[in-house]
């Protein structure tokens, strides 16, 4: 019986209030909402000024009906106070976060201020205090109500409506404390023509504020809950984009695809790689650290030029990288792009290469191929871990070609077949290509013509 009402009362939580998200959020996460939130209490600050200032200037304009000799005029009194406190409150903002036990304190002083200005209307105008029950200057309780909802935490919100409901009651209170039964009337049209209290009526005024409170909260809370779990997803999906292409990551939390191990699609793509010469031999002379180091420079120089060529990066296999067109990206000039994306490759390494022998180290030989052809792409793994990959002859055709350019003793190449290709789609070389005859390429059956790309 206890785990069924358990459950209907989590039912009803999710109803009201949305699903709830994780409850420990990234450190972003909760760093973009404190930011948000200290954002928020200096709006507020300058709206509570504003509206100090406003009634100022309507109190000083308007026509006083009160007898100008009477000896004590509160409101002047009162908006002093409240300018002042507010004035306070707003550059303790700018200072620095107000602490939670300040902003509850903020929110008693500032329904205490307004209800003691109501309050004081029938010593103004020598009314008995059944009057000031009729001051419409009790509709800045909800302006007051609704501030705290722009820090985007509804306890404030909850808070500012139970102290006004409660100020409201003792108001209600302090008539009849001081008035007795005499000023109670059912009549309503004796209650709005004169100085008579109808109780349903002033406990409308308190339920109307509850209520009011009541849903302004709800609303908090179920946007704060939407707001927590879009940030998590975006972080998810940042998080996503760097093991995945960003394209493809973005198709995955943006179209909501269901990726499962066995599903591929065939395609006609172009596969570029790239590795630095002799890196393992480089490497051993060299603290890990220091390796690392080189490799996140070398990858975050030809990232970029790939990206601007539309390449979608495969993997990065040791100090090599893998990149596909046509595969995430669409494009129907793939085989043009990776050439493009080599000439530009080749450019951002030889300033590499002057930026570290100016720097008094050894520059770093890249080596580069291409091949195009079709390729099926897809996830290969299990239920526990996928990946991405593509298979195809042109694939394997580039890993080989790469192995194959110290023989040749260039820095490029890519097959005739390609060349021409890319060149049909608007490829035009920077340079005249030498055309490599009849090559022996290790691994495959028959010899095959070549372009060099980087001579």
């Amino acid at each position: 019986m206890t785990e069924i009402t358990g459950n209907r009362i989590q039912r009803l939580g999710r109803f009201l209030f949305g699903e709830a998200p994780d409850d420990n959020p990234p450190e972003r996460v909760r760093s973009a909402i404190a930011q948000q939130q200290y954002e928020s209490e200096i709006l507020i600050g300058w709206v509570q000024l504003a509206v100090v200032l406003t009634f100022g200037v309507l109190y000083s304009l308007s026509p006083k009906t009160f007898n100008s000799e009477i000896m004590f005029a509160p409101v002047p009194w009162a908006l002093s106070l409240y300018g002042g406190f507010t004035l306070l409150r707003l550059i303790l903002a700018y200072v620095g976060r107000i602490p939670g036990w300040f902003l509850g304190l903020s929110v008693v002083i500032d329904m205490s201020l307004l209800m003691g200005l109501i309050w004081s209307f029938h010593l103004q105008y020598d009314q008995p205090p059944s009057f000031f029950l009729k001051a419409p200057t009790l509709l800045y309780v909800f302006i007051f109500v609704a501030l705290r909802a722009l820090r985007f935490d509804a306890f404030y919100v909850v808070l500012s409506g139970i102290v006004a409901s409660l100020g409201w009651l003792l108001m209600v209170g302090y008539v009849l404390y001081f008035q007795g039964m005499d000023p109670l009337t059912r009549d309503y049209v004796e209650y709005m023509t004169s100085s008579k209290m109808l109780l349903g009526a002033e406990f409308d005024k308190i339920i109307s504020i509850l209520l009011v409170t009541l849903i302004l909260a709800v609303a908090i809370v179920r946007a704060r809950r939407l707001l927590i779990r879009s940030a998590i997803e975006e972080t998810a999906a940042a998080d996503l984009s760097r093991f995945l292409p960003p394209e493809l990551a973005q198709q995955i939390t943006e179209q909501k695809i269901r990726v499962q191990a066995g599903e591929g699609e065939l395609t006609e793509a172009a596969t570029l790689t790239c590795d630095i010469r002799g890196f393992t031999r480089y490497s051993m002379n060299f603290d890990p650290r220091e390796i690392m180091v080189l490799l996140a420079d070398y990858q975050s120089r030809m990232v970029p030029v790939i990206n601007k060529h539309g390449g979608v990066v495969d993997k990065f296999p040791g100090d090599g990288i893998m990149v596909m067109f046509n595969t995430v990206t669409k494009s129907e000039t793939y085989a043009a792009d990776a050439l493009r994306c080599v000439d530009d490759m080749c450019a951002a390494c030889m300033a590499w290469g002057k930026e570290r022998e100016a720097a008094g180290e050894a520059a770093m030989e890249l080596v580069w191929s291409v091949a195009a052809g079709p390729v099926v792409f897809g996830a290969v793994g299990d239920t526990t871990r996928l990946e991405y990959t593509v298979i195809g002859d042109s694939a394997n055709m580039a890993a080989k070609l790469e192995k194959h350019t110290k023989e040749e003793g260039v820095h490029g190449l890519t097959t005739k077949e390609t060349f021409d290709l890319a060149v049909s789609q608007g490829y035009e070389p920077p340079a005249p290509r030498a055309v490599l005859g009849d090559r022996n390429v290790g691994g495959v059956d028959a010899p095959i013509d070549l372009v060099t790309l980087v001579s």
